[in-house]
């Protein structure tokens, strides 16, 4: 929110206070946190700086764990490369190709102990890279920049940030603090200055990341101020100032597969353009119109293609794409190239229809013809739009509004009532929350049973009835048709990790199902360009949000870091439906904070202490009967007997088996399996966690090896449940 006061305002040191705060925080947070002592495995915390300019070089310092043999950094684009600083332990050089978009990348540290988990890295087109200069504390010290730069900072510990530029009466001048967009732990507040005179502040815009508009009303010097919320230091952020195009929304937000459509961008410094009727706050924002080409596979795959990762729907990072299909725009402004703030479009299989006003009341109620994709608005505050339906067919129909996925603000509601006026359904909040990932959203998604021959209204209206240029929705209704999104995310837990399978051992991500529209057929997933001497089996999930997928490594397989595609399929009625699974990573370690990410990685490197392994990789059992199991205990380090103990690894509830554990003589073990009576026929793929202290030293040299906790999955087991038997 950006807040407006034209005040006298003097800036004042921070207290001391504050440092005692953050002391409890400090403290607070270690006690409540928990260590797992596991295998060494990279986690990458911080790079900074958090970005640069197409065709520049760069120097970057990582931050993390297990970071001390770090030795290359990998990005899931060719044009971004790097080599490591040796005479600056934990720098490195990035150096950016000249054609290398516009938008934000995945960066990971690549090294002995695997890959790590990726940050953000934002690449900008015409602007120049600064970096912050100490001290800037105050108004006599603040530093000065150019319009049309990018600030590389750092927050100060019980400090602030002051940068001064000129500039002229009639530019407009756009403020941009990237910093929670960008991965980092930053909560800023930006304030701007003339002189010691108040004019704009911002918090919370983009997330928690602030904005601020600014059209200069006279020539001279204005200064910018940053810091944390709670002065915490240390924290990077990237701080563009421009009078360069940046689009606030365009209108509408949904497209038809194969169709050209026109669209309006909202936003400033617009050459060509005209004022709109739309303002935020006290500022007028242009429009201009473009056509757009809706991409080809996109609606057949069920995918989503982004630009830039779409991280600021809320204060903290979410996985709140993962139920859209649809695709990023950055719009080209004549004479501005392509614009800041990369836009979500949703693509659908029907007409758009655009809301027409008025629509406040029921008797307003615009009509809709099923099925129905609109794009709308929620003009003002206390706006309440609604529509009206006619079904022809009874049956299950789909509702959802589109808003978090989107990048709007709202948090909308739908209601659907009847010809008399009955409510019959509302719908609000959706999505998973499972493990490390965090797919829950403010957008309403749910199923409605309506009637043929009857006449329906809907209501839609933000949830605090606010309204204004950014609060902006789809609203789509079809009958059911069901369907599925499938994503795996790291099972590392509590901190963010990469995927790394050690040689003779296994590895195993969690996978997360989002049953759409009453969705239960079986979903299998496989594995495509795994390097040699990785395995995977087909891993059916049977009618359930949730499962393991696992890979294993051969004991000679090579070292290898790269990406690998998985595929699920499944099928609604005679069509088969084939899914590329998304791949997401948590972000940050001491809260559910998920984000999606273009590729999955993987590393092999050394050998696991052991392995585990079924006799039979398929069974057949009966349901309300139970199964007995082999399964083998390798041990691959020598004079190492501790027990090995074994646990369900998120079991189906359909299925159970008692914790139990591989003694110091045991190779091999029966494993009972109990099926639960009224299990559905059909597939199911399970693996069990086993866990042991193994004797462990980073530097194999060492005599002293403390035991260390391994925890390593099993190899799948794919159980096929046949009908009970009547007796």
């Amino acid at each position: 929110m950006i807040f407006y006061q034209p005040v006298e305002f003097i800036i004042l040191n921070v207290r001391d206070t504050i440092l005692s705060v953050s002391r409890v925080i400090i403290i607070v947070f270690l006690l409540t946190s928990t260590v797992n002592a596991e295998l060494p495995s990279i986690r990458f915390d911080r790079i900074s700086p958090l970005g640069a300019s197409a065709g520049s070089t760069i120097e970057v310092e990582i931050a993390g764990s297990d970071i001390e043999d770090v030795d290359s950094l990998w990005f899931d684009h060719a044009g971004l490369s790097a080599e490591p600083i040796k005479e600056k332990e934990r720098f490195f050089r990035i150096t950016v190709a000249d054609n290398v978009p516009q938008g934000t990348y995945d960066v990971r540290l690549n090294g002995r102990w695997g890959v790590s988990n990726p940050r953000l890295f934002a690449i900008t087109h015409g602007l120049q890279d600064i970096a912050e200069a100490e001290p800037n504390n105050d108004l006599e010290h603040a530093q000065q920049i150019e319009i049309n730069s990018a600030v590389n900072g750092m927050s100060d510990g019980n400090g602030q940030d002051l940068f001064r530029f000129t500039a002229k009466a009639g530019q407009h001048i756009v403020i941009d603090c990237r910093a929670g967009v960008l991965d980092s732990s930053l909560d800023a507040t930006m304030s701007l200055f003339s002189g010691r005179k108040l004019l704009l502040s911002s918090s919370d815009y983009h997330g928690r990341d602030p904005f601020i508009d600014f059209p200069v009303p006279d020539d001279g010097e204005y200064e910018v101020l940053v810091h944390d919320l709670s002065y915490r230091g240390g924290l990077p952020y990237r701080l563009q100032i421009t009078d360069r195009p940046y689009v606030e929304n365009v209108f509408p937000r949904a497209i038809q597969s194969g169709q050209t459509a026109t669209f309006t961008a909202y936003g400033r410094n617009f050459s060509e353009s005209k004022p709109s009727t739309w303002q935020i706050g006290q500022f007028t924002l242009q429009e201009y119109p473009f056509e757009i080409v809706a991409p080809d596979g996109v609606l057949e795959n069920a995918d989503y293609q982004f630009v830039e990762h779409p991280s600021g729907h809320s204060v903290l990072p979410t996985a709140a794409t993962c139920t859209l299909t649809g695709f990023q725009i950055q719009p080209r402004i004549p004479t501005g190239g392509f614009a800041f703030h990369a836009q979500t479009l949703l693509l659908t299989d029907s007409a758009v229809t655009l809301e027409t006003e008025p629509n406040n009341l029921t008797d307003q109620a615009q009509a809709l013809s099923l099925p129905a994709t609109l794009s709308g608005r929620f003009d003002q505050a206390r706006d309440a739009d609604w529509f009206e339906v006619e079904v022809t067919e009874s049956g299950q129909y789909s509702f959802d509004v589109y808003c978090e996925r989107i990048s709007g603000v709202a948090d909308p509601y739908l209601v659907v009532v009847d010809d008399q006026g009955n409510r019959i359904n509302e719908l609000d909040d959706y999505g998973h929350r499972i493990n490390a990932f965090d797919g829950h959203l403010r957008d309403p998604s749910g199923m409605v049973n309506l009637n043929e021959k009857q006449k329906y209204k809907v209501l839609v209206q933000d949830r605090y009835q606010r309204g204004g240029a950014r609060y902006q929705y789809v609203l789509t209704i079809h009958k059911q048709r069901p369907d599925f999104y499938p994503a795996v995310i790291h099972s590392q837990n509590p901190g963010p990790g990469g995927t790394n399978l050690w040689r003779g051992g296994a590895v195993y991500l969690d996978v997360v199902i989002h049953q759409r529209e009453g969705y239960n057929e079986e979903i299998t997933l496989t594995a495509e360009d795994l390097p040699t001497g990785v395995h995977s089996r087909p891993t059916v999930i049977n009618n359930n949000s949730r499962g393991t997928f696992v890979l294993w490594a051969d004991d000679d397989a090579a070292d290898f870091t790269g990406p690998i595609n998985l595929i699920a399929t499944g099928k609604r009625g005679d069509k088969i439906l084939r899914r590329e699974v998304r791949a997401y990573t948590r972000v940050d370690a001491g809260m559910n904070s998920s984000q999606a990410v273009r590729e999955l990685v993987i590393a092999v490197r050394d050998g696991a202490p052991y392995r585990l392994e079924w006799e039979f990789p398929k069974i057949e059992a009966e349901a309300d009967k139970t199964v007995d199991m082999k399964l083998k205990l390798t041990r691959r380090l020598a004079d190492w007997n501790n027990d090995v103990s074994i646990q369900p690894l998120a079991f189906p509830g359909n299925f159970k088996m008692s914790n139990s554990a591989f003694k110091s003589d045991e190779k091999e073990k029966t494993v009972t399996f109990t099926v639960q009576p009224g299990t559905r026929p059909g597939n199911y793929t399970l693996a069990i966690l086993g866990q042991s202290q193994v004797p462990f030293h980073k530097d194999p040299e060492s005599k002293d090896r403390p035991n260390t906790l391994v925890s390593l999955p099993s190899q799948p087991l794919t159980i096929t449940v046949l009908p009970e038997t009547k007796e």
